[in-house]
C-alpha cells in the first residue's frame, strides 16, 4: 500500500514538473518580458536564471564547440541575484531589468572587489584596479540589472593591428554559433555570440565604427549603434571619444530598447552626453506600433554598397536587400532609391578616421592607464603596451596573431595639431551635414537602409551618428566558404547577416520604431537557428530548486 501511494506521488510530481517546463521560457529565445513574467509569478528566481546561465556557458563556451564567447563569469552574480530576488519579494521590482543577468563586453569598467577584471581582452590589463564602474554600469546596477559575466571582444576593440576579428589573448578566437568556426565579427564578438543563443539574456557591446554592427548582423540579432553623447563612455577603454559609444546587443528590439532606456543619459564624467536632447526618451514606447513604416520615407544610398571600389559587392547581400526593399514598400513605406549620400567617394577615399583615432587612441589610452589605481603587468602607457606584448609574445603574439600595426602607428603620432582638427571637422561634414544630413534633406527622408555587410557603417561612424540593425537573412548553405582569419570563415552556410537603418544625430527613437515594423513583419530571427552543437540544452526546469 505505502509503496502504491508513493509511485502515486511520484507520479504526480513528475507530471506537476513537465507542466511547468512548458510554461518556463526557453532560454535560447526568452525575453526580458518572459523573464519578469516568471520572476513575478514566482516560477523561478533570479539565483535559478544566474545558475541556468552559467551552466548554458559551461556548456559551448570552452567545451564542445568552443565558441569562447565568455571571458570569466561573476563570481558575485548569485549574491547579486539572491539580493535582488529578496529585495522583489519585500518591494517589487525597480523596473524591467530588475534581476535580469546581462553579460558586459570586457572594455567596460566594473569595480575590482566584484571579482571581474576589465581588460579588453589583453593580458596587461590583468588584475588591474578601476577606480569606479563605467556610467553604463552605474546605470545598469541602479536598475537592479544583474552582471553576468564579461564577454570576449577582438583585443584592444580591434584597434591592435590586422588581426582577426574576435580574437584576443586572453579569450583566444570567438567563433560564430551559427556555423562551426564562422567569423563572429567584432569587436563585440562575445556579446554578439552568447546573446545569439542564449547565454545571457541581454549584452552590452561598444562601437567605434561597426563594433555593435556587425555582430549583431552576423550573429542573427538586433543591435544599436547609439549617437555619440546619448550613452556615457565613462569608464569604457577608449579608442576615441569622438566616435566611441556604448548600445544593446540583444534577441529583439523589445528587449533592446529596454536596455538603452536605462543607460542612455547624462553623466558628469562624460561631457559629451550633456549634448543630448532631455528628457530621455523611454525608447520602450517605440516598439509598440508595427505599422511605423506607413507613410514613412526611406532612402537606399546605392553608391555605398554598389560600388566594388567601396565596399566589394556581394550578389547574395543584393538579393536579399532587394527583398527587404519590397517588404519595405508593402508596409507602406515610399522608398527613394537611389538616395546617395553626396561624398559617398570622398569617404571611401578619405584617410581622416585613421588619422583621427590614431591620435585619440594614444592620449585617450594612456590618460585610461594613469587613472588605474593599480596595474600589476607595470603598464601604463601605450609605449609600454607594445613592450608588453613583445615581452610575453606567447601569451599576446602567438603564430598569425602578431601583428600589432595600429598600436604602433598611434604610439608613432604627436598630439592633436591642426591637420588633427581638420580632420575632424572634414570627417563630421562627410558623415553628417554634406553627408547623411544633406540627403535625409534633399528628399525628405525618415531614415536610410542598407544592408550590414560592408562599409555601411562608416559615414554614421564619422558623423557619430546612430545606426539600429536587425537581421536580414542567411547565407545559402551552397555558398562558397571564405576565410575571415586563420581560424574563422566568412561568408559561410546558414551564417546571417543584418539590415541597418541610419539617421541623424539622435533620432533612435525613429530608428527603433522603423526598424520594429520590419522586425515584426518578418521575424527572421526565427527562420533559423545555430548549428546543433552549439545550442546549449540546460533550461530554467534543470536549475530550479537544486
Amino acid at each position: 500500500m505505502k509503496s502504491s501511494l508513493f509511485l502515486k506521488g511520484l507520479a504526480v510530481s513528475v507530471l506537476a514538473l513537465l507542466a511547468k517546463a512548458k510554461t518556463l521560457p526557453d532560454l535560447y529565445e526568452a525575453s526580458i518580458a518572459e523573464l519578469q513574467d516568471g520572476l513575478a509569478g514566482g516560477d523561478f528566481t533570479s539565483v535559478d536564471l544566474v545558475k541556468a546561465y552559467f551552466a548554458r556557458i559551461d556548456e559551448v563556451n570552452l567545451k564542445g564547440p568552443a565558441l569562447r564567447a565568455v571571458l570569466e563569469t561573476n563570481p558575485s552574480a548569485l549574491s547579486q541575484a539572491a539580493s535582488l530576488d529578496q529585495e522583489r519579494k519585500e518591494f517589487g521590482p525597480r523596473g524591467l531589468l530588475h534581476g535580469i543577468p546581462i553579460l558586459i563586453k570586457d572594455n567596460i569598467a566594473t569595480i575590482a572587489s566584484e571579482g571581474l577584471n576589465t581588460t579588453a581582452g589583453s593580458f596587461s590589463l590583468l588584475k588591474s584596479i578601476v577606480p569606479e564602474d563605467a556610467g553604463v554600469i552605474k546605470k545598469l546596477r541602479a536598475a537592479g540589472a544583474i552582471i553576468l559575466g564579461k564577454a570576449s571582444l577582438s583585443e584592444w576593440a580591434h584597434f591592435r593591428g590586422n588581426v582577426a576579428s574576435g580574437w584576443s589573448g586572453r579569450g583566444g578566437q570567438g567563433t560564430n554559433a551559427y556555423f562551426p568556426n564562422a567569423d563572429p565579427c567584432g569587436s563585440s564578438s562575445g556579446s554578439g555570440i552568447a546573446t545569439s543563443i542564449g547565454l545571457t539574456a541581454v549584452s552590452l557591446g561598444t562601437e567605434t565604427d561597426g563594433s555593435i554592427t556587425c555582430p549583431t548582423s552576423n550573429n542573427n540579432l538586433a543591435g544599436i549603434k547609439v549617437t555619440v553623447g546619448l550613452t556615457s563612455r565613462a569608464g569604457v577603454i577608449p579608442i576615441s571619444e569622438h566616435q566611441d559609444t556604448v548600445g544593446p546587443i540583444c534577441r529583439s528590439l523589445t528587449d533592446a530598447a529596454a536596455v538603452l532606456s536605462v543607460i542612455a543619459g547624462t553623466d558628469p564624467n562624460d561631457n559629451f552626453t550633456f549634448a543630448q536632447p532631455l528628457p530621455v526618451p523611454n525608447f520602450s514606447l517605440a516598439v509598440k506600433n508595427p505599422n511605423a513604416l506607413r507613410g514613412a520615407r526611406i532612402g537606399v544610398p546605392r553608391k555605398v554598397f554598389t560600388n566594388d571600389t567601396i565596399t566589394g559587392n556581394d550578389p547574395f547581400v543584393n538579393v536579399v536587400f532587394e527583398q527587404a526593399i519590397q517588404t519595405i514598400k508593402g508596409l507602406g513605406a515610399t522608398v527613394v532609391d537611389p538616395a546617395d549620400l553626396p561624398t559617398a567617394e570622398q569617404i571611401a577615399v578619405s584617410n581622416n578616421e585613421t588619422l583621427v583615432l590614431d591620435i585619440d587612441f594614444k592620449i585617450q589610452l594612456n590618460k585610461y592607464f594613469e587613472g588605474l589605481l593599480a596595474n600589476p603587468s607595470g603598464v601604463r602607457s601605450l609605449a609600454d603596451l607594445i613592450a608588453f606584448n613583445n615581452a610575453n609574445a606567447l601569451l599576446e603574439e602567438p603564430v598569425n596573431f602578431t601583428d600589432q600595426s595600429e598600436l604602433i602607428e598611434s604610439q608613432g603620432t604627436n598630439g592633436m595639431n591642426s591637420t588633427y582638427f581638420q580632420a575632424l571637422a572634414f570627417d563630421k561634414e562627410l558623415g553628417g551635414t554634406n553627408g547623411i544630413d544633406a540627403v535625409l534633406k534633399e528628399h525628405n527622408l525618415d531614415a536610410l537602409i542598407l544592408p550590414a555587410p560592408g562599409l555601411t557603417t562608416v559615414p554614421a561612424a564619422i558623423a557619430g551618428y546612430p545606426i539600429v540593425t536587425v537581421p536580414l537573412g542567411f547565407y545559402p548553405d551552397n555558398v562558397t566558404i571564405g576565410s575571415a582569419g586563420p581560424l574563422t570563415l566568412y561568408p559561410a552556410p546558414g551564417v546571417p547577416l543584418g539590415l541597418s537603418f541610419l539617421g541623424t544625430a539622435f533620432s533612435e527613437f525613429r530608428l527603433i520604431e522603423l526598424a520594429f515594423a520590419y522586425e515584426q513583419k518578418t521575424k527572421t530571427r526565427l527562420a533559423r537557428k545555430a548549428f546543433p552543437a552549439a545550442i546549449p540544452k540546460t533550461q530554467l526546469i534543470d536549475v530550479i530548486g537544486k
